[in-house]
Order: structure tokens, then C-alpha cells, then sequence
């Protein structure tokens, strides 16, 4: 460790301090949420609702997909309407009538501009400053209660089955009769109204709403706040220094060091496969075959956003609606995706252990195996039968949907995947302990040691939360999987892997894998750990967290617009020698992460990061673009790299198909930038113009949504969907073929005639 002490040092003490920030604004969360009141009443005394009933809307709302059904406070589906941004801009329409009415005895669209005025001052005086009194009860006037009633009215017919609002149930993606139980729709009414009056009444001693102002509603005087302002241009600053700085850094402090001479041979070639490593085929075959069911669910989910409730003309909506059909695109992809990486860390096991299999290695891996098929078909299964609601409601949480987006299996499921993933750390730990205790550098090993053990351990944060925890609460743990632990520890695991198997082959030298991987380790957890608060902007959180999140996630996007010369090197690498061509395609994939880390994670990712950005942007495609470009291109890509490198091991007699490979690396890339440039990005620029020009709910809204033009770019991005389709099939279908051995013999025999 001598040789490595001040990167080593520098990564312990960014951790601490990063985790230290993450901690002590988390007790913030958990101190300055917005309130739930005991009681919501009338000045006559009538109770409107408890907070018993607000979290019994919150459990309906998660019954029926929650976040896969439209958003909440930004956070979900794109289709349907943030139910947050609509409701409280339903509700201040409905009160301004009301007032006009009673005051004017005209519809408010009739009044002129000084009386318009007039109310809609009466209006932001009301709805800003009304907070919870003594004993945590709120009052809301009569006229507000008529206005929330109005509104409770007409989701009660959207979510049933009510014809006069059939074509809204279409425009939205929403299957008709989507929750039957009109009881559980006023409860979950309650819950939306919870959200809206987080959205509009400022934090005692502010001038801020509890989510900071957002959504912009320009009705109450909802705009961004002085600090959103001062942090954005922060993070702009910092993110210029932090290049700047990283380019010097670069410069000057990176030492020149003589490559390694390639060997003859694949070192790793030359290594007898262990019963373990042979046993992962299965794993291969599991990735691509959830990765094709990932991808035709996207084309399915996507053309959902033109037809609403068919599918070319097939009503399909009453048993695969689009709240069920987003679940599993989604889930599958986190699950084939998490595959890959753990394929990638049993087959570097035996490796490391010299070659040899722990005691039982080889059953441990089939067990593992089927406990993965176990928890995918439960909780793809539990997810229908909730959706459907056909699942009793008091097992929907933890047998059927969560209702929150990327977390969305029962907590039974949830709870499987991750004994999954610590056995699969045992599994891992039993190969690498004994090569600890082995003399020489063993710091590379450490820290892969430290990342695989992150990932065991970290997505246990899912379980700090509960089916009636405080969404703000909720949404602070929720992002420690979907931020830390994929963007963070799996970027490290990723880049220690590569680093190892790249060493391994003696392409790289050991000081010189080590020394960029504790580099790149600090780099990407310095902006990464307290990054996770630049989801949390509006999540019913304080300044200090917008501060912490726009200040670090600027940071954390600076190692990813420079990786072009990461990326220059893994394709330099083929070049080192002759059985370097045989992994190639994986080489290649390695290479286009970096460029979407760049292009996806760096520029996408900072377009909606800053706070001034994301108050206008959050939840509308924009968000979108980022995720396909980051998801996809980054950890898709490493994925599949993955799954191509093991396969070319694990079965040495095969070779790529260069036109199979060709078609599927190259068009998985176009279909993907078609997907963001054609449709995406355009759909997400136009709905940025209309939140900043009129209100975040009219960019969501069925009138702006439906327009020709939307509706038309909606249409093109089946161009791209089916060139991405064309490419996934092209992979999975070379995957199929080196694992069944198709096209071998001929392989070989083109191989011997060459050499002869």
C-alpha cells in the first residue's frame, strides 16, 4: 500500500467527508418534510380528511403502479399528467371560478384585468400562507373545500371507468377502470391534494414553498427561488473549474510509463476453465434473453404514448397496460443489466483465487442462478396481479408494486434480490480473500474488494423505508440505490474490473491499472455520494440540500465529459496483438460507454442538473433523454461488454460473427441516438418551452401533449426503436449461437485453412 498511500488516503478521507454530508442533510430530510396533518377541516369544523387518509391514498396510489402512472412531485411516468402539478393547478382554477362566481357572478375568463387581478391575489394570500395551526391541523377555507371537492370529482371519474372522460384515459395511457374501488379513489385524492399543498404553502419562516417553489405556477407566484439562481450558477462555475482543473491535473501529475510488452498468447486463454466459470453460460443466456424483453417492452411501452390503450388497433390495455408494461421495461433492464455486472464478478473469482475454485464455487453459482429466475418471474407476476388489481391490497406492497419507479418489486421480492446479491458477495469473497493474503501489490484487489462488498451491501439502503413512509423520506433512500449505488459503486466495480482483466491480459501494467483506478474511484465519489441530492431539489427538502446537490453533481459530471482518452485507449488496445482481435466486440463496447458516459451521463446529465434547469425540466422528456442515453449507453453497454468477453472464455472455440457483430454493436448506437435526437430530445425541448412560458402542468397537460406536432414526433421514434430492435437481436441471437455452438465447426475450419 506504501506506493499508493496519498490515493489511497484521498479516497478514504472523500468518503468520509462525502458520506458525512449525505448524513447529516439526510437527518434534514427526515426534520423539515412537509408536515402531514392529523386533521384537514373547515372553519364550520368539518373534517375533510385525516392523515390516516392521506397515506391510505398514498398505499392506493402505489397500488396501481404509483410512479409508472404518471409523477409526483416529478418523479415517474411522462405520459399521464404530474398529478401534483395538475391537481393544485385544478384546484386554483376551480377556486378562481368559484370567487368569480360569488363575487362577480361571472365565469372568471369573463372578468376584466383589474378584477382578474384582484383575485388572483386573494388567491396566492390564501393558498401560500396556509400551514398546519396547533395540533397539526390544517384549515382550508370553504371556498377551498368546494375547489378541492371539485377536483376530487374529476379524478374519481379518471381513474374509474366514467365515459365523459374516456378519451382524457386514453390521451393519459390509463386502462379504463384503473382503480375500481371508488373509496381507495378519494383516499388517493387525499394524497394528491397532500402533494399540491406541500407544492403551494411556504415553509414557516420562508418565502418558499416546501418544495421550493416547483412546480412553476404562475397562478401563486410559484418561481424559482434567489438560491435555486445562485446554486445554478455555482454548478456552472465549478464544473468549468473542475475541468479546467482536471485538465492541468492531467498534464503535469501523470507520469509517463513504458507499456507493458504484450504476450504471445492470451494469458487468460491459457488458464483451464474451473466447473464455475463453465457454469455461467446460463447467465449469458440470461442477459440477453432479458435484455430482448427489455427491448421489445420499450417499443411496446413507447408506442403506448401514441395509441394510449392500443396497440396498432388491439385493445391491450386492459391486461398489459402501460403502467404494467413501463414496470417490467424498467425492471428488466435493472435486472439484466445487474446480471451482466455479476457474471462479470463470478467469472473473475476463480481468476483470482489462481485459477482454482473455492469448495462448492460451482453450486453456489447454480444456486444463485435460479434464486435470480425466482425473484424476476415473482416479482414480474406480482406486479401484474397488483396492477390488475386483483392482489389483496394488504399484500400489494409487499407481494405486489412498491409504486416507486426503479424500486418497483414487492418488498418480498426486494428483500430476495438482495440475499441474491450478498450471496453473490459471499461467492466473490471466497475466491478473493485468499489472494489477500498473498504477498506482492495487492492494492488493484483491495479495491475491487471495497467495490464488490458496496454492492453487496448498499441496496440493503431500500429497506429504510416503508409502504407509509413519508415520501420525502421515502425519496431520500430510494435515490441511495438508483444514484449511489448503480452511478456510484457500480461505476467503481466497472472500472476496477476492466482495470484487472486489462492487467490480467498484460495490456496494462499493475502500478498503472491501480493507480487510474483509485483515481477514477475518487473522482467519481467526490461528486457522487452528496450528487444524490440533485434529485431532491423539490422533493419537500431545504436550500442547504439544493446547495449540497447542484454544488457535487456539477463536480460529478466533470470525469465524464473528458473519457474520450479513456475510451481512445481501450481501442488502442486491440492493436497490441494478434489475439486481441478475438475480443474485439467487447472492446468496443467498452469504448462506446465511454462515449455515453460523456454524451449521456455528462452533457444530458448536467442539461438538467442545475437547479434553475431542473425546476423547469424535471419530469418532462428531457429526463427521458438522459436516462435512455445514460442506462442504455453506459451501463447497458458495459453490460453486454461483459456478457461478450465471458462468452468469448468460457467458449474458446467460438469466433464473432463480424457481420452479426457489426449489425448489432452499430445499430443498437444509431437506434439509440435516432430514439434521442428524432423524438426525445425534440418532445422534451418542446415541453421545456411550455413550462418556462406558461406552467410545469401545461407541459404535461392533455392539450399540450396531444398536438399534431407531438403527436408526429411521438410516431418517429419508431424508426429508432425498430434499428435498436434490429441490433439487440443481432446480439442476443451471436450469444445464443456461441453458447449453443452454431457455426463452429465452420469457424474452426476457416481458422485452420488461415493458418495453414
Amino acid at each position: 500500500m506504501a506506493n499508493y498511500r496519498r490515493l489511497w488516503f484521498l479516497l478514504i478521507g472523500i468518503l468520509a467527508i462525502t458520506f458525512a454530508l449525505l448524513g447529516y442533510f439526510g437527518r434534514e430530510v427526515y426534520r423539515q418534510a412537509p408536515p402531514i396533518p392529523e386533521q384537514v377541516i373547515t372553519p364550520s369544523g368539518k373534517v375533510l380528511m385525516s392523515a390516516s387518509d392521506i397515506l391510505d391514498g398514498q398505499t392506493a396510489w402505489q397500488s396501481i403502479g404509483g410512479m409508472q402512472l404518471g409523477s409526483i412531485w416529478g418523479h415517474g411516468a411522462y405520459q399521464a399528467p404530474d398529478w401534483t402539478a395538475d391537481w393544485l393547478h385544478r384546484e386554483l382554477t376551480a377556486w378562481l371560478t368559484l370567487a368569480a362566481d360569488a363575487i362577480y357572478g361571472l365565469d372568471y375568463s369573463a372578468l376584466n384585468p383589474e378584477q382578474q387581478a384582484l383575485l388572483t391575489f386573494r388567491l396566492k394570500q390564501e393558498y401560500r400562507s396556509n400551514g398546519p395551526v396547533a395540533g397539526n391541523i390544517l384549515e382550508v377555507s370553504e371556498r377551498r373545500a368546494q375547489a378541492m371537492a371539485l377536483v376530487a370529482g374529476y379524478y374519481d371519474k379518471l381513474f374509474s371507468d366514467h365515459p365523459e372522460l374516456q378519451s382524457s384515459r386514453e390521451s393519459f395511457a390509463m386502462k379504463e377502470n384503473t382503480l375500481p374501488d371508488a373509496s381507495k379513489r378519494e383516499r388517493m385524492a387525499n394524497f394528491f391534494f397532500w402533494t399540491a399543498w406541500a407544492a403551494a404553502t411556504e415553509r414557516p419562516d420562508s418565502e418558499a414553498t416546501y418544495t421550493n417553489n416547483w412546480p412553476h405556477e404562475p397562478l401563486i407566484g410559484n418561481q424559482p427561488t434567489g438560491e435555486n439562481i445562485l446554486w445554478s450558477i455555482v454548478s456552472v462555475v465549478l464544473l468549468i473549474a473542475g475541468v479546467g482543473g482536471l485538465v492541468w491535473a492531467w498534464a503535469f501529475l501523470r507520469r509517463e510509463e513504458a507499456e507493458p510488452h504484450a504476450p504471445a498468447r492470451d494469458p487468460l486463454s491459457l488458464v483451464a476453465l474451473t466447473p464455475s466459470q463453465k457454469a455461467l453460460g446460463k447467465y449469458v443466456f440470461l442477459v440477453v434473453a432479458l435484455f430482448t424483453f427489455q427491448v421489445f417492452l420499450g417499443g411496446f411501452t413507447a408506442h403506448y404514448t401514441v395509441e394510449g390503450q392500443q396497440f396498432y388497433g388491439l385493445d391491450v390495455s386492459q391486461y398489459f397496460p402501460y403502467s404494467l408494461v413501463r414496470t417490467w421495461h424498467i425492471q428488466s433492464a435493472l435486472f439484466w443489466i445487474a446480471t451482466g455486472f455479476l457474471t462479470a464478478g463470478l467469472f473473475l473469482a476463480p481468476i483470482i483465487n489462481g485459477g482454482k475454485d473455492p469448495k462448492y464455487q460451482k453450486l453456489g453459482v447454480d444456486i444463485l442462478f435460479w434464486a435470480l429466475v425466482v425473484v424476476v418471474a415473482g416479482s414480474f407476476i406480482g406486479n401484474y396481479l397488483a396492477i390488475a388489481q386483483i392482489m389483496p391490497s394488504e399484500w400489494n406492497f409487499w407481494l405486489g408494486h412498491q409504486g416507486y419507479e426503479f424500486v418497483d418489486l414487492g418488498r418480498l421480492w426486494q428483500i430476495g434480490k438482495f440475499t441474491g446479491i450478498v450471496f453473490w458477495l459471499c461467492l466473490m469473497l471466497r475466491g478473493i480473500v485468499p489472494a489477500l493474503r498473498q504477498p506482492g501489490d495487492r492494492n488493484l484487489l483491495a479495491l475491487l474488494t471495497a467495490s464488490v462488498v458496496a454492492i453487496g451491501l448498499f441496496y440493503g439502503a431500500g429497506f429504510f423505508y416503508g409502504e407509509r413512509t413519508h415520501l420525502s423520506i421515502m425519496e431520500y433512500w430510494r435515490w441511495w440505490i438508483v444514484h449511489l449505488w448503480v452511478e456510484g459503486f457500480f461505476e467503481v466495480f466497472a472500472t476496477t474490473a476492466l482495470a484487472f482483466i486489462f492487467c490480467s491480459l498484460g495490456l496494462v501494467s499493475r502500478k498503472m491499472a491501480t493507480t487510474a483506478s483509485l483515481a477514477s474511484a475518487s473522482l467519481f465519489m467526490l461528486g457522487g455520494v452528496p450528487g444524490t441530492f440533485h434529485h431532491l431539489y423539490f422533493s419537500g427538502t431545504t436550500t442547504p440540500v439544493m446547495a449540497v446537490g447542484a454544488t457535487f453533481s456539477a463536480l460529478e459530471v466533470v470525469p465524464l465529459v473528458v473519457l474520450g482518452y479513456e475510451a481512445f485507449e481501450n481501442w488502442r488496445l486491440k492493436q497490441r496483438a494478434p489475439w486481441m482481435q478475438q475480443i474485439k466486440w467487447p472492446l468496443l463496447c467498452f469504448v462506446a460507454v465511454s462515449f455515453w458516459n460523456m454524451l449521456g451521463a455528462g452533457v444530458f446529465g448536467f442539461m438538467i442538473n442545475p437547479p434553475i434547469s431542473l425546476y423547469y425540466v424535471q419530469g418532462l422528456n428531457t429526463t427521458a433523454t438522459h436516462a435512455h442515453a445514460a442506462l442504455f449507453g453506459v451501463y447497458g453497454f458495459l453490460a453486454l461488454g461483459f456478457a461478450l468477453l465471458v462468452l468469448r472464455y468460457i467458449r474458446p472455440e467460438m469466433q464473432f460473427n463480424e457481420r452479426l457483430m457489426k449489425v448489432g454493436f452499430w445499430w443498437l448506437n444509431a437506434g439509440l441516438v435516432l430514439m434521442l435526437f428524432t423524438s426525445l430530445l425534440p418532445i422534451g425541448v418542446l415541453q421545456f418551452y411550455a413550462s418556462v412560458s406558461q406552467g410545469f402542468w401545461y407541459a404535461r397537460s392533455e392539450a399540450f401533449m396531444q398536438m399534431p406536432l407531438l403527436e408526429t414526433l411521438r410516431w418517429v421514434r419508431t424508426f429508432g426503436d425498430v434499428i435498436f430492435i434490429v441490433g439487440a437481436l443481432a446480439v442476443s441471437w451471436q450469444v445464443v449461437k456461441g453458447l449453443l455452438g452454431i457455426g463452429e465447426k465452420t469457424a474452426l475450419t476457416v481458422a485452420v485453412t488461415a493458418e495453414d
